[in-house]
């Protein structure tokens, strides 16, 4: 078992203090995780990262003074490297887009088991994007009556839409580079081209662009 200090650092930020209870419990029980700190909202966030230096943060979204979108937005601002990862319920799809461009990383629903959890803050440690599969299907199905958004200036070529797929289903580079018999470099320079493309930042902006033109299912 490591020590604390040897530990990844987290602080939760949600304004109902007996879930922020029971998620410390069980991210303190893990092997790999500690939690730093606490904030009953986004304000209370801001103050903490004058003195404190997460490795990742969970982050709701609807809270009282400042809520989870201004306090992303203002965080990844100050400290483009942050980590954040949503505590979602349902019903809060409308959000998503806007804490994908204020520069989460990640998704998790708050009904979410605590494995959902750690693989979640594993992947987004490590670089990558988490969606859950719920919250991926809500929001599919929130776009099934909505026009489809797609412009010719971004048409991806059919190797490109290949691997925005495989992103989506969260694919590392050199993974999708094994999987489709190319070097990593190669994928590198696909993802480079579907970014631009696409006008996304992140992996998280490419799954939301991916959904919104309808270019995977779930």
């Amino acid at each position: 078992m490591a020590s604390n200090q040897n530990k990844r650092k987290i602080i939760i930020v949600d304004d109902h203090t007996l879930f922020r209870n029971g998620l410390r419990i069980l991210l303190n029980n893990m092997e790999n995780y500690h939690v730093i700190a606490e904030a009953a909202n986004g304000k209370q966030f801001l103050e903490l990262l004058n003195t404190l230096t997460p490795d990742l943060v969970l982050m709701d979204i609807s809270m009282p003074v400042m809520d989870g979108i201004e306090a992303s937005a203002i965080a990844h601002e100050k400290f483009p490297d942050i980590k954040i990862i949503t505590l979602s319920m349902y019903g809060e799809e409308d959000y998503y887009y806007k804490m994908v461009n204020a520069g989460v990383k990640g998704f998790v629903l708050k009904n979410s088991d605590i494995k959902e959890v750690k693989t979640a803050l594993d992947i987004v440690f490590d670089g990558g994007s988490f969606f859950s599969s719920e919250l991926l299907q809500n929001l599919v199905n929130s776009l099934k009556s909505a026009p489809k958004n797609k412009d010719s200036h971004t048409e991806l070529s059919e190797r490109e839409l290949e691997i925005l797929i495989l992103i989506c289903q969260g694919l590392s580079n050199q993974e999708i580079g094994d999987k489709l018999f190319i070097s990593k470099r190669t994928v590198d320079k696909h993802r480079s081209n579907i970014l631009e493309k696409s006008e996304s930042k992140n992996t998280a902006q490419l799954v939301v662009y991916a959904i919104r033109n309808r270019l995977v299912e779930w």
